[in-house]
């Protein structure tokens, strides 16, 4: 063998171990697992979904702590009626007194006005009023704990007049003093369908009587803001046909 062919396999010999050791070296590390190296990884995802869930937690728990500190919101109570009455007495005359509602809405302003009589004559089941004054006469209204039936009739019930039965009591016969009168004339049409030694006269006379008397219809005196808002139909504005029947 020459001497260059010698030194051929002394160099490769001296390499092949070499090469042999750098493969091996990479492939030593294959098998080794490269967890959170990559926003890919299963580990990272689980770390993302568990941070999300912590916020979620910390926000309900925000918001659960401020629904229990919230007052809840206070019920508004319905303005008292506006009613003058005769006391007990064996003659009763035409009118058992005067009603000044604050609208022409029946389905608001009869709950306050049985409120009010149902204690006194008993448990009002039925109520009758001329058209002429109310855009809308629904057939029933809910009031407290019934329900009134509401009739009209054009001829036989005065145009300021409201009849009211009682149910196994009678009947009730009041003045309704419209809506937009002025607190003066108000007052002393009250006073005059309560008073027991006035004179007998209808519910429209004795309004035409005070008109006459002051010289100033009873529509003439300024409302305040609150009158004029319910007077003009408040929070309700329907729009219905008017029915007929008791």
């Amino acid at each position: 063998m020459c001497m260059t062919s010698q030194r051929l396999l002394r160099l490769q010999a001296a390499a092949g171990p070499r090469r042999d050791g750098a493969r091996s070296s990479v492939e030593s590390t294959e098998g080794i697992p490269h967890t959170g190296f990559h926003a890919g990884s299963s580990s990272a995802r689980d770390e993302t979904r568990a941070a999300a869930e912590a916020a979620r937690r910390r926000v309900g728990i925000m918001s659960a702590t401020l629904h229990s500190i919230l007052p809840p919101p206070e019920p508004v109570a319905a303005p008292a009626a506006r009613l003058a009455l005769k006391t007990d007495s064996s003659s009763r005359g035409l009118l058992d007194g005067a009603w000044w509602p604050r609208s022409r809405d029946l389905l608001s302003e009869l709950p306050a006005l049985t409120d009010v009589l149902d204690p006194l004559w008993g448990r009002i089941t039925r109520i009758a009023v001329n058209p002429k004054y109310w855009p809308v006469i629904p057939r029933k209204v809910p009031v407290d704990g019934h329900i009134v039936k509401v009739g009209w009739f054009t001829q036989e019930i005065d145009p300021h007049k409201l009849l009211l039965l009682s149910y196994g009591t009678g009947r009730w016969d009041l003045l309704i003093i419209p809506p937009e009168t002025g607190a003066d004339s108000a007052a002393r049409l009250m006073a005059a369908a309560s008073d027991h030694d006035g004179l007998p006269l209808t519910a429209s006379a004795l309004i035409a009587a005070d008109k006459g008397r002051h010289r100033v219809s009873a529509t003439d005196a300024p409302l305040d803001p609150d009158e004029a808002w319910e007077y003009e139909g408040g929070a309700s504005a329907l729009l219905a046909a008017v029915p007929q029947g008791m």
